[in-house]
């Protein structure tokens, strides 16, 4: 996948919740595991509530990459 040609999807395939982790290590090119675990200590340090809003607010943001 050239670089120029990657852009930012929630994941259809690697998917808990939205597929916004995944995603974001799909796009990262990073395991969506550490991006997972990464997040989930970032909302905790920082005392869960903005955690959650921002995922909300990249799952609204983020489109879907579809099925094909």
């Amino acid at each position: 996948m050239s670089s120029y040609n990657r852009r930012l999807r929630r994941s259809v395939n690697n998917r808990w919740i939205g597929g916004v982790c995944g995603g974001l290590g799909a796009y990262l090119g990073i395991d969506p595991t550490a991006v997972r675990v990464g997040y989930v200590l970032l909302s905790i340090l920082s005392i869960a509530f903005p955690g959650i809003l921002v995922y909300i607010i990249l799952w609204i943001l983020i489109p879907d990459s579809g099925y094909d």
